[in-house]
């Protein structure tokens, strides 16, 4: 039997925010505008995925519709390159050498036709060389993919890992040191749902923070993939697969 379950695995691009062009939102916005998700899913995923409407999928219980929701839109993501000034800029796009490998020719294609100038570096990423510095982290866009939810699925949690005050944002993404105080406000607001005694606070603090994230982009999801778990059915009973990184077996016997 093989079955495939919708999970929060994803699929994401991250900007090197201190780096011109990439520190304008405008420019990050564009990417996600300039691609073509459901084309990528069809081709690359089989279907195996649903778009993104905000940092969370639809079937989590703490899922809000973000004010910003991207879809396949050229003629808008090439305005936004113009507003910044960004046209013509030639960047390289840093590829994990995993799965997502398989999704870059297409962005690329995508995003050229937007008028930017896109180089595929498929590796395996150096995480040491992206550590916080107060030098200019050596990349401009990163594809690659992750999932925390092997560590639950807490929205705190999830948030905390690519948002909060971290690796991700002091390195990495640099989306502390933007300027702007975007990250500061994200923090302020995830901290308030933290204190938060009340489920509907809690849930409101929440929207705030994946209304910012997608609005920001610093780090965002291109879809979030459905897990697949092969198994023989007619030899185990009480097995389900899951729809994160393993196998859990409780409940599970051999028939």
């Amino acid at each position: 039997t093989v079955e495939y379950i919708q999970g929060f695995n994803q699929a994401f691009l991250m900007f090197n925010t201190q780096k011109a062009p990439f520190n304008d939102k405008r420019v990050r916005q564009a990417f996600f505008y300039a691609i073509d998700v459901d084309k990528l899913i069809s081709n690359a995923l089989n279907g195996h995925a649903a778009k993104v409407t905000s940092f969370l999928p639809k079937d989590h219980k703490n899922y809000h519709e973000a004010s910003t929701v991207y879809t396949y839109d050229k003629e808008k993501a090439a305005s936004l390159i113009k507003e910044a000034g960004a046209e013509g800029t030639s960047l390289e796009l840093m590829v994990n050498n995993n799965w997502v490998k398989n999704l870059a020719a297409q962005i690329k294609n995508d995003l050229d036709a937007i008028g930017l100038n896109v180089t595929i570096n498929e590796t395996k990423i150096d995480w040491a060389k992206l550590a916080p510095s107060d030098s200019e982290l050596p990349y401009d866009v990163m594809l690659t993919p992750g999932d925390p939810t092997c560590f639950g699925n807490d929205p705190d949690l999830l948030m905390s890992w690519w948002y909060g005050d971290n690796v991700w944002t002091k390195g990495r993404s640099c989306w502390q040191k933007a300027g702007d105080g975007k990250c500061t406000e994200f923090n302020q607001y995830l901290d308030e749902a933290r204190r938060a005694t009340d489920a509907g606070a809690r849930q409101e603090a929440y929207n705030k923070c994946f209304d910012i994230i997608a609005e920001e982009v610093p780090l965002y999801p291109l879809f979030h993939k459905k897990v697949l778990t092969g198994y023989w059915a007619d030899k185990i009973e009480g097995f389900e697969p899951s729809p994160t990184t393993g196998l859990y077996f409780q409940d599970a016997k051999l028939k």
